[in-house]
């Protein structure tokens, strides 16, 4: 099987490149494609890449291979990590989505009219649900998954395991919806192994402070701003210090924004998640991961792009998990995605 990915000169593509090879994700027989603009520096950038690439990993590394136009993108798992990010002159959701929808629908032609069909497009890029609306469009919404949700869920599991004192891999647990402030963590879905239900319910209680779910947006906006205050002032040691404090699901959101803020990004954090969806591709395994897909009103009758839990597979998502949830969740989570509808349509309607 090939890779290709889209974007690969910037961060966070050079960063997933790097953790592809390290890993020994392809064999030397199989393809690594690093697809760029031929009009952009990226044309320059992303030979001297490969030869670096080439330097380093000479014994392990795939056919690497350099693409500059959108039509020349070959590979079996494409993944998508082209398009501005917020910073500088782009400073909100919305002017970043005004900016990469034309990305996303330049790729997302390409693709549909160039490829084999049977691709499957693992999306980076963000905004992420519009991403997923493109490019399910044009291939279909079964070979398209933002990894969004599944790096949400993998945060709100290792904070929920810090607090309780055990490794990540113990506990359980989704968090769905909008990758950004309109997630919803499912408190209603977390197990920590080797808990009786008494002893879970009990954690739970803890770890939640009290706090109410439907209230869950209006906590993220009043310690976004407790937070903001810190950074403004040049205190990144004591906004961490700060959030640390905060339960685990609050976490799952505020950490991410300090980090941006701080200038160091989250490149690192991003690269390994989608490298180890991609593994899962490559490996030919049928997992569950929550991600953002295209809904149809497989789960809580939404019919928008956001993150729910999935059966993925090497030929894409084959069905969504309709788990139980509390009735307070799934009403919060209807609201968020009535919201996200809404601006998915202003966005489309821009472009």
């Amino acid at each position: 099987m090939d890779i290709a990915i889209i974007g690969a000169s910037g961060d966070c593509g050079r960063e997933i490149v790097t953790q592809l090879l390290v890993s020994r994700v392809l064999m030397p027989t199989e393809r690594l494609q690093l697809v760029g603009r031929a009009e952009g520096k990226s044309a320059r950038v992303l030979a001297g890449m490969g030869s670096d690439l080439n330097d380093a990993y000479a014994e392990m590394a795939p056919e690497l291979d350099v693409a500059l136009h959108p039509e020349d993108i070959v590979g079996d798992v494409i993944v998508m990590t082209a398009g501005a990010t917020v910073g500088g002159n782009l400073t909100s959701r919305a002017e970043l989505a005004a900016v990469n929808l034309s990305v996303f629908e330049q790729y997302a032609r390409a693709i549909a009219r160039y490829g084999s069909g049977h691709e499957v497009v693992v999306v980076v890029t963000n905004p992420q649900e519009l991403a997923v609306e493109v490019f399910s469009q044009h291939l279909g919404r079964h070979r398209v998954v933002g990894i969004g949700a599944y790096s949400d869920s993998l945060r709100f599991r290792r904070e929920i395991a810090v607090d309780i004192g055990v490794r990540r891999q113990l506990v359980q647990g989704f968090v769905v919806g909008e990758h950004g402030d309109r997630m919803v963590p499912l408190w209603s879905s977390v197990n920590i192994h080797g808990m009786d239900a008494e002893e879970l319910e009990e954690a739970l209680t803890r770890l939640r402070q009290g706090h109410a779910v439907p209230e869950f947006p209006d906590y993220v906006s009043q310690e976004r701003t407790a937070v903001l205050a810190l950074v403004k002032a040049g205190n990144i040691a004591a906004a961490y210090d700060y959030v640390d404090r905060l339960s685990p699901d609050l976490r799952v959101v505020i950490k991410p924004f300090i980090t941006h803020l701080s200038g160091a990004k989250t490149i690192s954090a991003t690269a390994n998640v989608t490298v180890d969806l991609v593994k899962a591709l490559m490996d030919g395994r049928e997992i569950v991961v929550s991600g953002q897909v295209q809904l149809r009103g497989e789960f809580c009758d939404i019919h928008t792009p956001m993150g729910v839990p999935i059966v993925l597979t090497p030929f894409g998502w084959t069905q969504v998990i309709p788990i139980p949830i509390w009735d307070e969740e799934e009403k919060l989570l209807r609201q968020m995605a009535a919201f996200l509808s809404q601006r998915l349509a202003e966005d489309l309607q821009r472009g």
